[in-house]
């Protein structure tokens, strides 16, 4: 069964690091997806288990058309039925590349009427279009005049994990959050710390991936459960054998907050997940923090000044640095932020940057590798931006 699972930018080969420990073969890396093969039990692993992965797709069609009659008349000549009945909905989504296909809505609106058309022809009556939910969800791709044709086994996108029931402005993406930890290299050894913790996100996925609880566990609808081959005994065994490979682990992960309203959201979302009692969060600044001694793993959000404004956020940036120069020795420090301007201002090297979005935002995110003492020679891939 040929599949692709959808990711941000920037998680494209993580993505696909993950799908190679779930038994994936035939591994493309693709831009903002991965392409790979497995079977039906697969499927359902990807859409529990993937950390970075937003959606898993089925490809069902993969043709050449010119025009607008030849794009129609070769959807409605895919069978429909072998995916959905008339009783049940469908939505269609559609992303065009193409001079000749350039208006995507169009696209997807031909592609509802190609299906829609076949079965009134048939049965004269039609299915419904249902955009929230529906039994099936049809993604159309156009490149030039390739068509690609998939249907999606998900539903609603998997950063959803379920576990967000308290939230705060500008929250970060659970896939983005837990990618940043996969990118990060924690090995689940040692501290890890978000000392501007928001509603928790960053805190959550780093203590789900250390005690290997799958992401999605409180999902209770996935869109395969619509499909006709959908079988619920092999749904049943894949969450158990997830479940029976969940771990204990006992290094500390900690969070911190200046604002106690994040610090009681970030609770609550912490007891909604399941883990309570792993996570420790409590309230003071960044700069006034005295952190457990080195070495450990920092990762944090703090505002850029896009959404979440701060008075002066290049003096703001620059506490950050001079803080973590005095109390962060031995620490790896990961910080992702839009503003590059700002991040100018932290006055430290760093030993990586990795393009991010959050959102619609273009980030950085930047490792600084705080030495014990001084390092006697620095890496060549140590940069600074200028």
């Amino acid at each position: 069964m040929q599949l692709l699972a959808k990711t941000l930018h920037g998680f494209e080969e993580t993505l696909a690091e993950e799908l190679r420990q779930l038994g994936a073969t035939k591994i493309e890396e693709r831009k903002r997806a991965v392409a790979f093969e497995g079977d039906l039990k697969l499927m359902y692993r990807a859409n529990l288990e993937l950390r970075t992965a937003i959606r898993v797709l089925m490809p069902i069609a993969n043709f050449k058309a010119r025009n607008e009659d030849e794009f129609y008349d070769k959807i409605k000549a895919i069978d429909w039925e072998q995916y959905m009945t008339i009783k049940q909905t469908l939505a269609v989504d559609a992303v065009t590349a193409s001079k000749t296909f350039n208006h995507s809505k169009y696209i997807a609106l031909k592609t509802k009427d190609a299906i829609v058309d076949q079965f009134r022809e048939k049965y004269k009556k039609r299915p419904n279009v249902r955009v929230y939910n529906p039994h099936l969800g049809v993604y159309i791709y156009i490149h030039d005049e390739q068509v690609n044709v998939s249907i999606d086994s998900t539903g609603e996108s998997l950063h959803r994990r379920g576990y967000r029931v308290a939230s705060v402005d500008a929250p970060i993406n659970e896939v983005l959050g837990a990618g940043m930890i996969l990118l990060s290299g924690w090995d689940k050894k040692g501290l890890l710390m978000d000392p501007m913790c928001g509603s928790g996100t960053l805190l959550i996925e780093a203590a789900m991936y250390a005690h290997n609880i799958p992401p999605n566990q409180l999902r209770t609808h996935f869109a395969f459960m619509n499909w006709k081959e959908y079988d619920e005994e092999m749904w049943g065994n894949v969450k158990q054998l997830a479940k029976d490979h969940i771990v204990e682990h006992t290094d500390p992960i900690m969070g911190w907050d200046k604002n106690l309203g994040c610090v009681r959201k970030t609770e609550q979302n912490i007891e909604a997940a399941g883990l309570t009692g792993k996570i420790e969060v409590k309230r003071k600044r960044f700069e006034r923090l005295e952190p457990p001694e080195g070495p450990g793993m920092l990762i944090m959000n703090p505002p850029y000044d896009e959404r979440l404004e701060e008075d002066n956020i290049e003096e703001f940036y620059e506490i950050i640095g001079d803080t973590l120069k005095k109390k962060y020795s031995g620490y790896n420090a990961w910080l992702i932020s839009s503003n590059m301007e700002a991040i100018k201002s932290i006055g430290l090297r760093t030993s990586r940057k990795i393009t991010l979005f959050n959102g619609k935002l273009e980030c950085k995110f930047v490792k600084y590798e705080m030495y014990q003492g001084s390092k006697k020679q620095k890496s060549e891939s140590e940069e600074i931006f200028e």
